[in-house]
């Protein structure tokens, strides 16, 4: 049977990657105030990479620490819910990409975009659960200027802080270079045999990111490159072999929690297997179900033991698993049916950005962020006409063809993430001279230079 298939192959994960239980593990929480995630990147032990890392007296190689306790548990989520509008409900469910070096900076992207001239304005007007950085929208120049940003940011989202994510894998995809530690891509990673390695280099990523006020990444990349013609990943995944990608999946997903920041595994139900790039056009990818549960599954489902925050959605069509001719992004079948009741995934479920062609064929971009959410999607991420979508969600939920219950449901799983990053309670303020000392330290670098010493 179809479910005794991906049964298995959570039941497989979940031993390999040391997990207990069945389902999703429990989110590593921030350290509280003051407090450290636990160890330097050094003291990672060697084997799968899931055990915890030892205490650190060296606090250069850690995070910067949050600034307040946060609040835990579910009391602290429903209080929250319960004090958010319909609109502010809504907002909580996009990450758009704001325009320039500052929360205040006027640009005229903003305007056109958002009819207000700065980030901050555009926070105060619709209420985003969170925003992502990116060097083209002018928000990456150094150190301070990052760390300045992100903390007026969260001072524009006072009562309830955002996550602010980056699209930092390394290698090919690094949107903060060259301010981070340079550590390789994944298939360089993947090529040291390393689990070790892998969960290193994740929190040198995640104490960086945490350090410049970042709290999410869209990292790491789980699909499997089982095509050598995959224009889109190829050397971004770990390597062509669904095991290897699966344990060194689990192990990246256990260093960003090392750091304190989220991780997204990407992009469910997999991207291996195509030789179209999901920017331009709409990859079909002809994998059957049985073929699915042995090639694209297994680092899905690790990540998911190992507590992953969050799992991208891919712009691509598996026409059997979903015959409808809809992308994942936007399929019931896949997100709902595949992701949250065969591999029992309960975090949020993030779309890839909406402004990528392979997404925007066939459906406005109103009805695009209707269908996602409706298809089981939890963060809207990047829609390109933002007024247009907010307004379309709005709309649907008002007239009930998105339920409030489904709305809630979105929002509690938006809501969790944070509490478990330490943001329900007073923002976090990020250390710029702190930054400065964490960011390309010689612990980082060392490991980055490890890791392209053992993949020769």
């Amino acid at each position: 049977m179809r479910t005794t298939g991906l049964a298995v192959i959570v039941a497989a994960v979940a031993v390999m990657a040391g997990c207990a239980g069945q389902g999703t593990a429990a989110r590593a929480p921030v350290p509280a105030a003051g407090g450290e995630p636990g160890g330097e990147v050094g003291d990672v032990p060697e084997g799968d990479g899931s055990a915890a890392p030892e205490s650190s007296a060296d606090p250069e190689s850690s995070a910067a620490p949050v600034t307040s306790k946060p609040p835990g548990g579910k009391g602290a989520v429903e209080e929250a819910l319960a004090g958010l509008s319909m609109e502010e409900k809504v907002g909580q469910l996009f990450m758009p990409v704001l325009y320039g070096p500052a929360s205040d900076t006027v640009s005229g992207e903003n305007q056109a975009r958002y009819g207000v001239g700065t980030p901050a304005k555009m926070i105060a007007k619709y209420r985003p659960g969170g925003v992502i950085l990116f060097p083209w929208a002018d928000n990456v120049k150094n150190v301070k200027q990052i760390v300045t940003l992100t903390n007026g940011l969260q001072k524009a989202s006072s009562e309830l802080p955002l996550l602010i994510g980056a699209d930092q894998e390394n290698g090919q995809v690094s949107r903060l270079s060259p301010l981070v530690t340079d550590i390789p891509g994944a298939s360089t990673i993947g090529a040291t045999g390393d689990l070790s390695l892998a969960r290193k280099a994740a929190k040198v990523t995640g104490t960086e990111l945490r350090a410049l006020g970042i709290n999410l990444d869209f990292a790491p990349v789980a699909d499997v490159n089982i095509n050598p013609k995959n224009p889109v990943i190829g050397p971004r995944a770990y390597g062509a072999n669904p095991q290897k990608v699966a344990s060194m999946v689990g192990a990246a997903v256990s260093g960003f929690h090392d750091a304190g920041v989220a991780a997204t595994a990407k992009h469910f139900p997999g991207h291996g297997d195509t030789n179209v790039d999901s920017h331009t056009g709409l990859p079909v990818i002809q994998h059957s179900r049985s073929q699915w549960n042995k090639l694209d599954a297994p680092p899905f489902a690790a990540a998911i033991a190992k507590g992953v925050d969050a799992i991208m959605s891919a712009h691509v069509v598996m026409p059997k698993l979903d015959p409808s001719g809809d992308p994942a992004t936007l399929s019931k079948p896949i997100l709902t049916g595949l992701l949250r009741e065969k591999l029992g995934f309960d975090g949020v479920v993030s779309t890839d950005a909406l402004d990528m062609a392979a997404v925007r064929k066939k459906y406005s971009d109103g009805e695009i962020a209707v269908r996602a959410i409706q298809a089981g999607v939890d963060l809207l991420l990047m829609p390109p006409d933002y007024p247009e979508a907010y307004q379309a969600v709005l709309t649907a939920v008002k007239s009930g063809k998105i339920s409030d219950e489904r709305l809630d449901q979105s929002v509690r799983r938006l809501l969790t993430l944070k509490a478990a990053r330490g943001l329900l309670g007073k923002p976090p303020v990020a250390d710029p001279a702190r930054a400065e000392r964490v960011l390309r330290s010689a612990e980082h670098r060392k490991v980055a230079q490890l890791i392209a010493t053992r993949a020769r």
